[in-house]
């Protein structure tokens, strides 16, 4: 463990350090570049082609969580040293990987912030050798793509704050006196008791958001199985389908994952899974927010899920996640940073 450092604050146990150094975003830089979820590489040739380029590549194209397919966390653009110069300066999420073993004795990977452009998020991964590199991604499990995603969903966290759907914000504040920064495309909406339904409609890329609430009994209120049979119990409900006796159901042969995190301060339960249609052949990916209303002893669940056959889904349901970490009692704010990136917590 001595020969490595990874970013302060992922346990106790790790030893090495994930060092941020952020620097004041300036108004005269230019605005990043590029597309979500797309990072550019830079590394000599001899490394990208060697073990270090491989597990490199092995992190950032890691499984999405929860799909119905395989797609990779991040598209990789690889480049040469010697030609990363240019616009490529101004991509959003930069990688450089150096090797040295007369100047480095361990690997270090730092992050700076607006490096080259306003929005950018560029890491430095240092090693002395390139086993050195395969030794500490295999220790540290998709610490690159995880950081990416994370700030991926900081910035559209950020974009929720000023272009959000009136729509949802109005009925989840008056019914359950919560606030929810829903993407501005969702519209159409079902209000019902304790349930509310809202979507895009969209023939393409559909996205729903529905939020519930039921009583909170008991600690076992907060456990997955609990959760997961009040979510069937709800749809069954709710979300019929076109069919008769048609109705959505948590997929059971598909991994459910449930994740204590913190949401605004506050304890969070994050559910990923499988959603499908009884009587129908409709189904796709969902994840959802479950919070403790503790002065109403009530249990908030803000769920998105998406409908998009044939084509990659990992885009939506980012988009539909990030709108959960807007959920807030109402009159409060949105947090700033809500994974702790700028206090160097991964």
């Amino acid at each position: 463990m001595g020969r490595y450092t990874l970013f302060a604050g992922m346990t106790l146990m790790l030893s090495v350090l994930f060092a941020a150094v952020s620097c004041s975003s300036s108004p005269m830089l230019t605005k990043a570049t590029g597309l979500a979820y797309e990072v550019v590489v830079v590394m000599d040739k001899a490394v990208w082609d060697g073990a270090a380029g491989e597990s490199v590549k092995a992190d950032l194209r890691s499984d999405v969580p929860g799909l119905p397919q395989i797609e990779p966390s991040l598209k990789i653009t690889y480049v040469e040293p010697e030609h990363f110069d240019n616009f490529l300066r101004y991509v959003r999420n930069i990688l450089v990987v150096k090797i040295n073993p007369d100047v480095y004795t361990k690997v270090s990977v730092s992050v700076e912030k607006d490096k080259w452009a306003r929005g950018q998020v560029v890491l430095a991964m240092n090693a002395p050798d390139q086993q050195a590199i395969v030794d500490f991604l295999t220790q540290h499990k998709n610490v690159l793509s995880n950081r990416y995603v994370k700030e991926e969903i900081q910035r559209a966290v950020d974009f929720l704050r000023s272009e959000y759907s009136p729509v949802v914000m109005s009925h989840v504040k008056s019914k359950f006196g919560y606030e929810l920064n829903a993407p501005a495309t969702i519209t159409s909406y079902k209000d019902t008791t304790d349930f509310f339904w809202a979507s895009n409609n969209a023939g393409t890329g559909r996205l729903d958001i529905v939020v519930y609430s039921f009583p909170y009994v008991d600690k076992e209120t907060l456990t997955k199985d609990y959760l997961v049979a009040k979510r069937d119990s709800m749809m069954k409900q709710h979300m019929p389908g076109a069919f008769p006796n048609s109705y959505m159901q948590t997929e059971k042969k598909a991994e459910i994952s449930y994740t204590p995190i913190t949401l605004n301060g506050t304890y969070c339960g994050e559910m990923r899974g499988l959603w499908s249609m009884v009587g129908d052949m409709m189904g796709g990916p969902f994840v959802s927010h479950t919070v403790l209303d503790e002065k109403n002893q009530r249990v908030i669940v803000a769920e998105g899920f998406v409908y998009a056959p044939e084509t990659d889904k990992r885009n939506f349901i980012r988009r539909v996640e990030a709108a959960l970490f807007t959920l807030r009692p109402e009159g409060t704010e949105i947090s700033g940073d809500v994974f702790g990136l700028s206090s160097n917590k991964e």
